[in-house]
């Protein structure tokens, strides 16, 4: 079996060389550039299967590059950085991370990150279809939302969310539940993120389309439902 490929975009250049032996030690094969336009470059000119992205970057930014990734690339992204500010995690999730991680960190959490990480990435690649819930579509292949044949224009989390919650339909999910598969482990921090991208999702599809179709339990959490009530 080949070795999982991972390719480190990190400007501080002990901590790259750190965590590049772990990896290395892991069995990882490892590439580490420190600039992040050489980083993107890289990504593009190569395959990897799973990137280690800082977000403060020389040449350019975590969050650019993450954007720029995703729009080819469903390869999952780990940010490694030292802010710790709400805002800071939500916009490295909304341009496409996969997950975050605050700096300093045990290396212990980055490998299970990281296996967390690839194993949601195979099983992705293994569940290929399209969902249909009324008059809307979830293509998980193209990651294409349609309302009849308009698009909607979802980030990354708030379509796992929705595909999450429409492979689940008609069943009640709890937000432990859908912090653990759509987030990726067992988040640390308040549950009412998950509140808060349930609400994205209302804004663009139920209040401009009056579909009501995710429907909250009371206590409980989330419901998506074949038909409307």
């Amino acid at each position: 079996m080949d070795s999982v490929r991972v390719l480190i975009i990190e400007d501080e250049v002990k901590l790259a060389r750190f965590v590049e032996l772990e990896l290395r030690y892991e069995g990882y094969d490892v590439t580490v550039v420190h600039n992040g336009r050489e980083g993107l470059e890289t990504f593009l000119s190569g395959k990897f299967d799973l990137i280690l992205l800082d977000l403060m970057l020389p040449g350019l930014n975590g969050i650019e590059i993450c954007r720029r990734i995703r729009k080819t690339s469903d390869v999952p992204i780990i940010m490694l950085t030292a802010k710790d500010e709400v805002m800071d995690k939500v916009s490295g999730l909304d341009s496409g991370a996969d997950d975050y991680l605050t700096k300093p960190f045990a290396i212990e959490e980055l490998l299970a990150r990281m296996r967390v990480a690839l194993k949601h990435s195979i099983k992705k690649e293994d569940e290929k279809n399209i969902i249909t819930v009324g008059n809307f579509t979830v293509d998980a292949d193209k990651r294409i939302v349609k309302v009849d044949s308009d698009i909607i224009d979802l980030t990354k989390k708030e379509f796992e969310l929705l595909l999450y919650l429409v492979r689940n339909k008609n069943i009640v999910l709890s937000r432990e539940q859908i912090l653990n598969s759509v987030w990726g482990y067992t988040y640390m921090g308040e549950t009412n993120v998950v509140d808060v991208y349930v609400r994205y999702l209302r804004s663009k599809l139920d209040e401009v389309y009056d579909i009501k179709y995710i429907h909250t339990v009371r206590g409980v959490g989330y419901i998506v439902k074949d038909e409307e009530d």
